[in-house]
């Protein structure tokens, strides 16, 4: 499959996966919300909130969204064992046998490639340069620059198909990347996760192929649907450019969730959707101005300003190293509704807020268990 966007009906089918122009929910929406916040269907037996937990450290003071967002400090069902792992910055420990195992990785994917022992999806799904090449080369940034930490994996289905949302920051989405290594790493199949990218990734020669090659596809009905029912692990963040471009003033304070696009192709295809909260993203580029008529020149959603970029140059590009954390929630379940429940306005947007709500709570949790932004 070629790189370059494609040109079939698709692309005129973009669901709003990610977030678009428009108003608020109605506000009958936010009145059927009682002052008790009833939980969801699916998790209606578990006591206390599913998706926090104790991350290792001793909760500070947190202040919720409203009263009906209030963060429970017993322990919540999925634990973070013992206290957060140290993870001291450029650590060299391991880092030898890491780029010694990327090499040999990349010896091996050209003694394959010739022979043609290698297959490639109906998306441009390269699961043998994906294992081979791609994730050797990346996973030094992701265990010695970011220090990524993981937790909920087990909440991550064995097999079968399900739809994750996370949180998106970073003014580059580096998160997409870090999520997907941290899935192959720490599921134990080793399962691969099908990221649904903005149509503008895939507008570059060079970096649409790629995107193609390690699993992204766009962000569209059609191919959302297909992999969801094919049982594929699919990722979705559905802040698009306004959580990846908004403010440093606003880290983890989530944006809109567009219009529920997600859900509705999670309930037609009955997929679970799993929460997944990202620490970390926001601090490696702290967007502190957006140069609007140069974006707009350049024909991009906004041109970052940081603390090094652009005064630094190509220097400033490089992302600032800050300690991550990446959890992945209780699932939500969906195939208890009606096929008919994915066109209903007040399912979708009860639905979408709930997710929303779930990821928001839980970043606070996390943030405020933290260690050092970028010592910890």
């Amino acid at each position: 499959m070629s790189g370059h966007r494609a040109s079939d009906p698709r692309t005129a089918k973009v669901i709003q996966l990610y977030s678009t122009p428009g108003g608020e929910p109605a506000p009958d929406v936010a009145a059927r919300r009682q002052a008790g916040k009833q939980r969801h269907p699916s998790q209606a037996d578990q006591p206390g909130h599913p998706n926090t937990d104790g991350f290792g450290k001793k909760p500070a003071d947190v202040t919720p969204i409203s009263d009906d967002a209030r963060i429970h400090n017993e322990t919540l069902g999925v634990e973070h064992v013992g206290p957060a792992r140290p993870s001291p910055l450029l650590s060299l420990g391991g880092l030898r046998e890491q780029v010694a195992d990327a090499i040999t990785s990349s010896a091996g994917y050209l003694r394959e490639r010739l022979a043609g022992e290698y297959d490639v999806d109906d998306f441009g799904f390269d699961q043998h340069f994906t294992d081979s090449v791609w994730f050797p080369t990346i996973r030094p940034i992701y265990d010695k620059w970011f220090r990524v930490e993981v937790s909920g994996v087990e909440n991550l289905p064995v097999e079968g198909g399900a739809l994750l949302v996370a949180n998106h920051a970073g003014a580059i989405p580096i998160d997409a990347v870090m999520t997907s290594l941290a899935v192959h790493d720490n599921h134990p199949t080793g399962r691969h996760l099908r990221v649904l990218a903005a149509d503008m990734a895939f507008d570059s020669p060079v970096i649409g192929e790629l995107a193609r090659r390690i699993g992204a596809t766009l962000a569209c009905n059609s191919d959302a649907e297909r992999l969801l029912r094919a049982g594929e692990l699919t990722a979705v963040w559905p802040e698009g450019y306004k959580g990846i471009g908004k403010p440093y003033k606003d880290r983890y304070k989530l944006q809109r969730f567009g219009r529920g696009g997600f859900v509705t192709t999670a309930i037609r295809t009955g997929a679970p959707i799993v929460p997944v909260s990202i620490v970390g993203s926001e601090e490696i580029y702290p967007m502190i101005g957006d140069i609007k008529p140069l974006a707009k020149l350049l024909g991009l959603p906004y041109f970052p300003v940081t603390p090094l970029f652009p005064l630094l140059g190509p220097l400033g590009v490089i992302p600032l190293p800050s300690k991550w954390h990446i959890h992945f929630g209780k699932p939500i379940a969906t195939d208890g509704y009606e096929e008919s429940a994915a066109d209903d306005p007040l399912v979708v947007f009860d639905l979408t807020d709930h997710v929303r709500e779930e990821i928001q709570q839980t970043l606070f949790r996390m943030l405020s268990r933290r260690g050092g932004v970028y010592l910890g």
